[in-house]
């Protein structure tokens, strides 16, 4: 699977969402506290999904959110509808502008060797995205498991002067 650059994020491509995330309230751990703003052991919404290419599951994507942005919408609820998650966030007021992402590798961990169907010794790709508003507001922070053999990230951008 082809992850494409920046483009994978244009506001055009925020469609319906029929998938079906597990959602539940959770206390933040480090990670998570330090890139919404919050304190470790703050409660956050915790909206996750096992994504599959066909039969095939590709990765995990597990986001998180500040409840003071996402209380009362279809964020909170299985299916957040169209646009999806994005979509809602620019309904509440706050329209993501720009993210960052890490790309980190390491062994899956015993539960992660199950849910993604690995064979022995293949390593998880970790992606982590930080996404603010204009205002550099901190509105989402996700988290991605993938299977290292099925995935490739390419990136286009600008050379800087």
């Amino acid at each position: 699977m082809k992850r494409l650059d920046v483009e994978r994020y244009a506001k055009s491509q925020w469609k319906f969402d029929d998938l079906t995330d597990e959602v539940r309230q959770v206390e933040a751990d480090a990670e998570t506290a330090e890139a919404l703003g919050l304190e470790t052991g703050a409660t956050v919404y915790e909206r996750a999904r096992l994504v599959r290419d066909g039969e095939t599951p590709t990765h995990t994507l597990t986001s998180y959110y500040n409840p003071v942005h996402v209380e009362g919408t279809p964020l909170v609820s299985p299916k957040p509808g169209p646009g999806g998650g994005f979509a809602v966030l620019t309904l509440q007021g706050f329209e993501p502008d720009h993210m960052t992402e890490s790309v980190h590798s390491r062994m899956p961990r015993p539960e992660e060797v199950e849910e993604l169907e690995l064979p022995a010794g293949e390593p998880v790709m970790i992606l982590t995205r930080r996404t603010f508003t204009k205002d550099r507001t901190p509105i989402e922070f996700a988290r991605g498991v993938h299977a290292a053999s099925r995935f490739v990230w390419s990136y286009s951008f600008q050379i800087p002067e």
